[in-house]
């Protein structure tokens, strides 16, 4: 299986309805009208984070929390499971849909399904079924495990888990080769079950990668859960808010939004000609280049939340952990614009080889249609995407600072995430565009 499908993004700056200096500047002065905006008309905190939403009726209530919906989705979680296994196994290697439903269909397809349904992923994550089963037959306690999960922990299990994969995808040799994708996941499923067998099923909530960025995405999701666990209708920006501090949290939305950066300038050409001319393997470079870009986008948003925080007379320490939920909406933003046309265009070829992967037929051919968007479609997909993912953090940010600030400093202590913001914009959209 070639790897040429991994080129996710499709469309040029020719293809923009403006020049991009244009859009750069269109965007830095919505976000910048958007601070000072929300500095004269929003002067207390606004968002209520777990405590917001309207409630859903009781009836939907009881069938989303009912014992037969739950069991459903776990076994249609196993099945599907199941079923890419098998395929992955017989098919031939030049129309085998692993690598199409692992980096199309669930790395990318998962996003929007969590943005509009919420934690879905944590409903039929066949790992967690498994870990059920595990251990009613080994008679550990499946909530609890063997010992506790240790708080200083946090989410750094996730980020380590999260790495994993996105070098897999962005830098690994034969990174879409239907044995690596088989050992890497038979690697992961056997920590992630050792681990949940020993710490209880919390383990999946902040140590399995996966489930944690699809349900951190999630809180951008208009349906969610209030903290008396009803099931309600809320602002996206009322779910995001409810994503808490905790030990990683930083390096985990630097991870997830680093991966994507690193990603669209891996796509570049200029990248291609440094790759080729230095004396060093590609994986090599390309390891170094993805933990560079996951470090700068790390400790950039530290220090500036670090500095929001002294401007703020709030201290150093807690802020960057307090603000990090403002960065998921970008993550979302980014994640939307630079793989939105690879997911509608190569999900074409993932579904028609899983619907037919056994076929004398050497390829499908004409599997995907081109012409279902256009190039300026995207393109503007890609603006919209951006704009407004940086304008919600924006938002989130103001919010969570007039919240920890006091009323005086709230806006001085806002200024170098405001500005930190205004790079990644012109940043992303120059990466996007101008590579």
């Amino acid at each position: 299986m070639s790897a040429g499908f991994l080129a996710h993004g499709i469309g040029a700056r020719q293809d923009l309805p403006l020049p991009l200096d244009l859009l750069v500047q269109g965007a830095v002065l919505a976000l910048l009208a958007s601070f000072f905006g929300l500095g004269v008309l929003w002067r207390s905190p606004r968002l209520r984070a777990g405590a917001a939403g309207w409630a859903l009726p009781d009836a939907i209530q009881r069938i989303v929390d009912g014992a037969a919906l739950r069991w459903l989705l776990r076994g249609l979680g196993l099945l599907a499971t199941a079923y890419v296994l098998v395929t992955a196994l017989a098919a031939p290697s030049d129309k085998n849909p692993l690598p199409y439903v692992v980096y199309v269909l669930f790395w990318v397809g998962m996003v929007p399904v969590s943005l509009l349904l919420g934690p879905v992923w944590r409903r039929i994550n066949p790992l967690r079924t498994i870990h059920l089963l595990l251990a009613a037959i080994t008679r550990i306690p499946a909530d609890r495990g063997l010992r506790a999960l240790p708080e200083w922990l946090g989410y750094w299990p996730a980020v380590a888990s999260l790495f994993g994969f996105v070098w897999l995808e962005l830098a690994a040799p034969d990174r879409a080769a239907v044995p690596v994708l088989l050992w890497y996941f038979a690697c992961y499923v056997l920590i992630h079950l050792s681990a949940a067998l020993l710490f209880g099923q919390r383990w999946f909530a902040t140590g399995e990668g996966f489930e944690v960025y699809f349900t951190v995405i999630a809180t951008l999701a208009p349906l969610g859960r209030r903290d008396d666990g009803r099931l309600v209708l809320r602002n996206p920006l009322d779910g995001v808010a409810t994503l808490g501090s905790a030990p990683g949290i930083v390096a985990l939305v630097g991870v997830l939004l680093g991966a994507t950066f690193f990603d669209t300038i891996s796509g570049s050409a200029e990248w291609g000609l440094a790759v080729q001319r230095l004396p060093v393997s590609r994986v090599v470079i390309a390891t170094a280049g993805l933990l560079v870009t996951i470090g700068v986008v790390a400790l950039t948003f530290a220090g500036a939340t670090a500095l929001a925080g002294r401007a703020g007379d709030r201290g150093r320490r807690s802020v960057p952990g307090l603000l990090a939920h403002t960065i998921v909406p970008i993550v979302a933003g980014y994640v939307i614009a630079h793989y939105f046309s690879f997911l509608i265009f190569e999900g074409q070829q993932a579904i028609a080889l899983l619907t037919d992967p056994l076929s004398a037929r050497p390829q499908i051919s004409g599997a995907i249609n081109y012409g279902l968007v256009t190039a300026t479609g995207i393109a503007l997909v890609q603006v919209i995407a951006v704009v407004i993912g940086h304008i919600l953090a924006v938002i989130s940010a103001h919010d969570r600072s007039v919240a920890l600030f006091p009323k005086a400093d709230a806006i001085i202590g806002q200024l170098p995430l405001m500005v930190l913001m205004v790079g990644y914009t012109v940043g992303g959209l120059t990466l996007l565009f101008a590579a």
